[in-house]
Formats: structure tokens, sequence, C-alpha cells
């Protein structure tokens, strides 16, 4: 695959874990959405990240139509390790879930962050770019703490978050919540089962690519990286 991404975008870092997962090769493209390259435009009018092209075809465009048909054309690779399960009331709660982080954490929590404090530093003044606004990152830092308390109810009572298998939900959350991290905004005494799990995801192979990530201008948090933090 072909995937149009930028690294710290939630849906961005998830596609890539769901590909990762699948164990498809993937060629990444860094995209400067703000820039509306004409070629890009012409395909994705939106500007929507990420984009995939699967061996020529496409685009597919947005992290949950890339989830459905990765799902769909390259689950049954993953035979009693889908991240999608068979279950239609376990598939909705994973949808649920998907949405609640890359949607609504996005909205509330991640989105403001990265933009403040990573993509306003790499787009143009005059196309939004320029000095971060601390009332944003506030906002953002408090409503941060009511997700990590939800996150910590889910994980409190089931093994994975959506059940008792690894799915689309855990990537979807634990994309979101790596861009914060990378920041060091993400507040993990807050509730220890949080960070217990987080820490197993990110322990998996698939999640290495992007604990090597750089943001121009930006280190990442000292304990980034570690797998035991």
């Amino acid at each position: 695959m072909i995937l149009h991404h930028h690294p710290f975008l939630p849906a961005c870092r998830f596609a890539r874990l769901a590909l990762a997962e699948h164990a498809i090769e993937v060629d990444l493209t860094t995209e400067p959405f703000w820039e509306g390259r004409p070629e890009f435009v012409a395909v994705n009018p939106g500007l929507t990240l990420p984009m995939a092209y699967d061996n020529g075809r496409g685009p597919l465009i947005g992290a949950r139509v890339l989830m459905e048909y990765v799902d769909e054309r390259y689950g049954d690779m993953r035979s009693a390790h889908r991240l999608m399960p068979s279950d239609p009331m376990q598939r909705a709660e994973v949808r649920r879930l998907v949405d609640w982080f890359l949607v609504k954490f996005d909205d509330e929590v991640a989105g403001p962050l990265v933009m403040e404090r990573i993509l306003k530093l790499e787009i143009p003044n005059k196309r939004g770019g320029g000095a971060p606004d601390s009332g944003a990152m506030r906002q953002a830092r408090h409503n941060i703490v009511g997700h990590m308390h939800y996150l910590g109810a889910l994980t409190s009572s089931r093994h994975w978050l959506a059940g008792d298998s690894l799915s689309f939900a855990d990537l979807a959350a634990a994309a979101a919540l790596s861009s914060v991290d990378y920041l060091g905004e993400a507040p993990w005494d807050a509730d220890p089962a949080v960070k217990q799990w987080y820490q197993r995801v990110k322990s998996r192979p698939a999640f290495r690519p992007l604990l090597t990530d750089k943001a121009r201008l930006v280190a990442p948090a000292p304990h980034y990286a570690d797998l035991d933090f």
C-alpha cells in the first residue's frame, strides 16, 4: 500500500498500526494537507488523512474506511487474531470505541494539542500556523483527565478495550494517546490500569515504527520510546 499521512495525526497513526498488525507492506508519504496540492485535492477534496492506495486501487480515504477495507480484504489472514470480532454486538462496540478516540478524543484532546504544539510549527502563518493558543491547550489538558478515567473503567473491567481480544479499538485509543504522550501530555498517574494497558499495546512489534517518529522542532518526552516507563 501507499499511505498518505502525517506522522502525528492520531487517525494516521491508527492506520499505520492497523496495516502493521496485518503485515501489509506500506510506503509512507507524508502529506502536508494544508498546502492543498492540486494532485491531492483532485482525488481528496476534503483533504482528509489518512488516504491509501492498495496496489494502485483507491483512493481509500479516512481511517474508518481504511479499517473496514483492511478487515474485509485481509482480516481472514489473521484467523483467530482478527481485529474485528465476528459477533455483531462486539463489532458494534469496536466501531463505537474507534469513533470515540478518533473523533471525540481527537476533538477534545489530541487534535488541539497536536495542532498547537506540532502542526502550527509546520504550517505557514497564512495557512493557520503561528503561535500556540494557550487556552486551547489548557482546555485539552483539562479534558484528558475524564478520558483517562473512562479508559480506566474499560481496562479495569475488560482484558482489552472492546472485550477479550485485541481489536481496532485498542489501536485507535493507543494511536490517539501516543500523539499526546509524545508531547508529555498524558497523565499516566490518573489511572494505573490505563498505563498497564498502554504498555501492552506499546510493546507490540507494530508499534515500534511510531516510537521512532520525530516532529520538527519538538523533541519527544524522555519516556516516549521506553516500553517500561
